[in-house]
């Protein structure tokens, strides 16, 4: 059994988290698996999306705890292990977003700590009826200060440091108004729906779609006026690809693209 399963469909790479008796943790078993499928991905030129989701009854309820409680018993009371942990969930969370494909969440149960910093880092997420999310280590005295990140550049800063401060859940409905996640539907269609909005973006110019991406996290960082130059310089690299001469020709001429 894998820990981190994956299957490829019409260009679309489901990643399933696979260790449900512990709602899908991010031990340090799960993250290398999640290192090893971003490194082969980030050079797949075959894959076009990536759907991420878990087994059982929760997406992902964040790290492993006893992993963390086990790594106290180091002489230097687990400073370097947490050290290396974090980096390492860092590693995996900021190379979802920096992957050349859409990742799309597939969320169900609840989504908690870093398991809610996973949804806030895929670049758009799908949730069952009912999906709760939270950045609640704060309850046992840890503030989810990495989830943060992903979480703040979701959301309102203030819905965000409630989140963070009284460790209370956000529902569904709350998380698909403020940004959170795209939409929700009825459990039983949240494989379905996910995988339809998979192969609708899945069916665009795979290498539109890919510098789209980089270019809308990067020009995210820059003031107004660099952004536009450099989303300006993007557009103009785009246009001159033969596959975009190619789609914009088949439009005027109300045909379907002959795409290479």
């Amino acid at each position: 059994m894998e820990l981190l399963e994956r299957r490829d469909t019409n260009g679309v790479a489901h990643l399933r988290m696979n260790a449900p008796e512990r709602l899908n943790a991010l031990s340090d078993e799960m993250l290398a698996a999640f290192q090893a499928q971003i490194d082969s991905l980030s050079e797949d030129r075959e894959t076009r999306v990536v759907v991420i989701s878990g087994e059982g009854k929760a997406f992902c309820a964040g790290h492993d705890l006893k992993q963390m409680q086990a790594g106290r018993q180091a002489e230097d009371g687990g400073a370097a292990y947490f050290k290396d942990l974090f980096t390492r969930c860092a590693s995996v969370m900021s190379g979802l977003t920096r992957l050349p494909q859409p990742v799309i969440a597939q969320v169900h149960g609840i989504a908690t700590a870093a398991g809610c910093q996973m949804v806030a880092s895929c670049d758009m997420a799908v949730a069952a009826s009912g999906t709760r999310f939270g950045v609640n280590g704060v309850n046992i005295g840890l503030f989810c200060s990495t989830p943060m990140v992903a979480l703040s550049r979701n959301i309102p800063r203030k819905r965000a440091f409630e989140m963070l401060t009284t460790g209370q859940f956000l529902p569904d409905t709350e998380a698909e108004k403020l940004g959170l996640i795209n939409r929700i539907v009825p459990g039983d269609q949240l494989e379905s729906a996910t995988q339809e909005l998979a192969e609708t973006v899945s069916a665009k110019l795979s290498a539109a779609v890919k510098i789209g991406k980089s270019a809308f996290y990067q020009q995210l960082e820059m003031g107004l006026d660099d952004a536009y130059a450099f989303t300006g310089d993007v557009m103009v690299q785009n246009m001159l690809w033969r596959d975009t001469d190619e789609g914009i020709q088949a439009f005027l001429e109300k045909r379907k693209p002959d795409w290479s």
